[in-house]
């Protein structure tokens, strides 16, 4: 079935509203028209009937002859014609007509339902409903030269009827609607054309059509996705991200801040710039985003945020980096046990049994000692194995990884587990080892220190590598800055900087060039 567009249907709308409008107004403009006439007409009678109660004539021929008092008529009649009345009634005061503008009713008495107050000396208008149609009578009594009432005078004038009153105005209202409808159509037209204009061109059920599809594409997606109006206020929250972030009912028109506080979309409001591939911690979740601004004709009216869970994945590879330290740890104990049988086998070949033995002993009782430190004051096994792997691997590397006796660990901090640390130390000793290269004239050391009580945990690892150039220290912990040249990714520092501030923790970077760098965290428990 063939659709009216918009453009006609808005400017249909606006036309009918300026013609209701236009009769709403002529019914207050033409109710106020009779009101002022009604007024007119009140005091054009009273100042009729006082010109008649006034004359001497009347005032003598009213007490008169019978001639005199016939005459009164023909002088009424003249006063009526000057002064455009529609009747003017003489009565003496027995209620007899004197004049009247039908012959026939002269010499009668009035039964006036109104007339009783004007014969005791009052003087009044009204508003009655007569043959002629509906008019303003003024009542004024006669009173003689003794000041004594002799009769009273009744002057009326006919209300135009509502016909009577358009047709005397015909022309300025034809010219009014007609101007009105014109200028009204037009604004109409250019206000639906830029209607029409804003929407894109689009009719109302093509807009329909693209919001629902719009809603049910970003619900199909996997990622979340979340919207906001230039006012904060929700505009998009699709069902990925009510399940991602644990959200019931309809938060559309809700102020963000309400529901996530720490989405940081509304910095993209007063950046006015995006964000790509952003971690952000909401939460328990460690999620990975971009936050775009939404511009309409070159202006900011809002902001979207797509969001992945990145949590599973995160712990999934974090664990993939913990089973490689543990393949590395595992292949480096290979090989230095490869070059320990070695060492007892040509020690027994020389003959040298005892001190083959004597080798054994201090091999075996180095590596219970190291395995029962970690399992007793190291209590997870993650922690361990990593640490673990990092002193063979120094040892492959001509490095020695030492372990402060002293270091302690019960329990992590809150918002943080095993997963972060790995990250944290993994991320600082494998940076120690990097500090080695091109170190030839000293001993290569890594000292691995963790404390912990009721109140704080600290993680320090020092070497006596390199170290850190000062003009570089700044931006150790910016994502993608490395001082590894083209082989550095930039991450390691970062990731660290990212989860000591998930923990509410501080970071502490000592370091002097050629002699080498401290790194040390510390969480509130």
């Amino acid at each position: 079935m063939h659709r009216l567009s918009i453009r006609w249907k808005i400017t249909i709308l606006i036309f009918f509203i300026v013609s209701f409008s236009l009769l709403l107004s002529g019914i207050f403009v033409i109710g106020d028209f009779f009101h002022t006439k009604e007024e007119e007409l009140q005091q054009r009678a009273l100042l009729t009937a006082r010109t008649v109660s006034e004359l001497p004539e009347i005032k003598s021929h009213i007490v008169g002859s019978k001639k005199e008092r016939a005459s009164i008529n023909i002088i009424v009649e003249r006063v009526r014609i000057i002064h455009n009345a529609d009747y003017i009634v003489v009565l003496d005061m027995n209620k007899i007509r004197l004049s009247h503008p039908i012959p026939s009713m002269i010499g009668r008495v009035s039964h006036g339902a109104d007339e009783g107050p004007a014969f005791a000396e009052h003087t009044y208008t009204s508003k009655a409903r007569g043959e002629i149609g509906t008019v303003i009578r003024a009542f004024v009594p006669i009173m003689s030269q003794d000041h004594q009432q002799i009769g009273v005078v009744i002057a009326a004038y006919r209300l135009p009827t509502f016909f009577e009153a358009i047709g005397a105005v015909k022309e300025e209202i034809f010219i009014t609607i007609s101007l009105s409808l014109l200028i009204g159509g037009i604004g109409a037209w250019l206000l639906a054309s830029h209607i029409k204009r804003q929407m894109f061109q689009l009719e109302p059920h093509e807009i329909a059509k693209l919001l629902v599809e719009r809603t049910e594409a970003f619900n199909a997606m996997h990622e979340g996705v979340i919207a906001i109006d230039s006012d904060e206020k929700i505009t998009i929250f699709n069902d990925r991200a009510k399940r991602m972030f644990g959200i019931e009912g309809d938060v559309i028109g809700k102020p963000i801040r309400a529901i996530i506080p720490d989405t940081r979309l509304p910095e993209i409001l007063e950046i006015n710039q995006p964000i790509y591939n952003k971690e952000l911690q909401i939460g328990n979740l460690t999620i990975w985003s971009n936050r775009i601004p939404i511009r309409v004709n070159g202006k900011t009216v809002g902001a979207i945020a797509i969001f992945q869970d990145r949590t599973e994945v995160k712990k999934l590879a974090e664990e993939l980096t913990g089973v490689k330290a543990f393949v590395n740890a595992l292949r480096v104990q290979n090989h230095e046990y490869m070059n320990k049988l070695h060492t007892i086998a040509g020690l027994i070949q020389l003959g040298y049994q005892e001190k083959a033995l004597e080798y054994v002993f201090q091999v075996t009782e180095e590596q219970e000692e190291l395995t029962r430190f970690l399992s007793k004051h190291i209590k997870d096994e993650s922690i361990s194995g990593l640490l673990l792997s990092k002193i063979r691997r120094g040892k492959e590397l001509g490095i020695r990884v030492i372990i402060d006796r002293h270091s302690r660990l019960h329990a992590f901090p809150a918002a943080l587990d095993h997963h972060d640390f790995v990250v944290i130390l993994g991320n600082l000793i494998e940076n120690a080892f990097e500090s080695f290269r091109g170190i030839t004239d000293r001993e290569k050391e890594i000292y691995v220190s963790i404390e912990q009580n009721d109140e704080i945990c600290s993680l320090s690892v020092e070497d006596n590598g390199q170290g850190i150039e000062e003009e570089h220290l700044d931006r150790i912990f910016e994502e993608g800055f490395s001082t590894k040249g083209k082989n550095g990714r930039g991450l390691g520092l970062y990731l660290v900087k990212h989860i000591v501030e998930k923990g509410k923790g501080h970071i502490e970077v000592k370091s002097e060039k050629g002699k080498g760098t401290i790194f040390t965290i510390t969480f509130d428990m």
